[in-house]
């Protein structure tokens, strides 16, 4: 019997997002968050606990609107080099999915239960995950993931099947 995941903890910039910072002047001012993930979200929510992290400080208040306030999921601030210590500290690993793209989630991936990027995530990172997306961060990456996990994990169709025979 396959061991079933409890948390599922992701990365947002290049996750959620398409791992752009948009300046002007002014200093950051957007993040382009992609369709779809948020309705996979709340789907697989029932199966697990889903928490996102960002390491992006100067961002943060943009990402806290959209996935603390918006999407009602936990968010924290944690550095990219210190994931994993931070990811087992508070939670079991045998029992963690985590998602990520950037050149240290690879450190994570090989520390966790399972671990997945987006298609566009770093050459590095997609070595050692254990699903890679067809979609891009930022561009129902996370959906994707959502329904992989459902499915491989849960044997659920989160997108349901057709009424006709």
């Amino acid at each position: 019997m396959k061991v079933k995941p409890e948390t599922f903890v992701l990365d947002l910039d290049g996750v959620f997002t398409d791992g752009k910072f948009y300046y002007s002047s002014e200093g950051k001012l957007f993040k382009a968050f992609g369709p779809d993930d948020h309705d996979a979200i709340i789907l697989l929510k029932q199966f697990l606990k889903i928490i996102v992290v960002s390491a992006d400080h100067k961002g943060f208040e943009i990402s806290k609107r959209r996935i603390q306030d918006d999407m009602n999921l936990e968010l924290e601030l944690v550095s990219s080099k210190d994931r994993i210590k931070w990811i087992q500290e508070r939670f079991d690993v045998a029992t963690t999915i985590y998602m990520g793209d950037g050149i240290f989630d690879s450190f994570v991936f090989d520390g966790v239960m399972y671990g997945i990027c987006p298609s566009n995530s770093s050459s590095n990172t997609k070595q050692y995950a254990d699903y890679i997306c067809n979609e891009e961060g930022g561009s129902r990456a996370v959906a994707e993931a959502c329904i992989h996990i459902a499915q491989h994990f849960f044997d659920v169709n989160l997108i349901g099947t057709s009424a006709s025979g």
